[in-house]
């Protein structure tokens, strides 16, 4: 696909704060034809340096809640500033995924980019966690890295150059995906799907010259990325 809205977005400061595989592509393919009202109350859950957050605001015209347990709101809101955009427009927030520090339903939407899988595992968290924050009827847009295949009876050696068992613990493929959200009692599942960015968004990372960047490269030059891909789904509450 055509990443018409990340283009802009295609610089080397922007890109230098990514923290993994391009977040603007997989953000703008995860929304591609999305049904989020434009002006709507969205949590971007696990925001990071608030990347994903900026183009919430500036490309879908949501108002928005960067949430994020390892970044430091003060930096996010200097980060916020330096792009234009106010406090009215989006509220950076410390916050854990398993304890969000908000009101019941307070949101119409949440949408999160390649951070989902780091709580979203537990069968209860949906409706135990995250769907009491959303309005009925309102939507959950997430995608997460994954692998084509499970193989963790018998991790591939490529990928363990890069990672520990314990970090590819992490990756699941879509059966297991859709398991865990067909579990839920309060949502209904509207697509589950393999995203087509996985090697796109996969260069614009490597290409960045941080350690983290650095050390994946290993994995992915031994061909490692044949066993990998992103996963969307889009859920809407009951």
């Amino acid at each position: 696909m055509e990443y018409i809205k990340s283009q802009k977005y295609n610089t080397p400061e922007l890109l230098a704060r990514i923290m993994g595989p391009n977040p603007f592509k997989l953000q703008e393919e995860m929304l591609l034809n999305h049904k989020i009202p434009a002006g709507s109350l969205v949590c971007d859950l696990g925001s990071g340096q608030g990347l994903t957050s900026v183009m919430l605001v500036k490309d879908y015209g949501f108002k928005v809640y960067a949430a994020d347990l390892w970044s430091e709101p003060q930096e996010n809101r200097r980060f916020f500033y330096e792009m234009g955009l106010t406090l009215e427009q989006i509220t950076p927030v410390k916050a854990d995924a398993t304890a969000l520090p908000f009101e019941k339903e307070f949101f119409d939407a949440v949408v999160s980019t390649d951070s989902y899988n780091y709580w979203g595992r537990d069968p209860e968290y949906l409706d135990a966690k995250l769907l009491p924050f959303v309005q009925r009827g309102g939507y959950i847009y997430a995608c997460v890295p994954g692998l084509k295949k499970d193989c963790h009876d018998n991790l591939p050696k490529e990928l363990l150059l890069s990672w520990t068992s314990e970090q590819l613990a992490y990756l699941r493929d879509i059966i297991y995906w859709t398991e865990i959200v067909n579990s839920s009692r309060n949502a209904e599942v509207v697509s589950i799907y393999e995203m087509e960015s996985n090697e796109e968004v996969w260069a614009d990372w490597l290409n960045q010259e941080n350690e983290i960047a650095v050390n994946d490269r290993k994995t992915m030059g031994a061909g490692g990325g044949k066993y990998l891909n992103f996963i969307a789904f889009v859920l809407r509450k009951k």
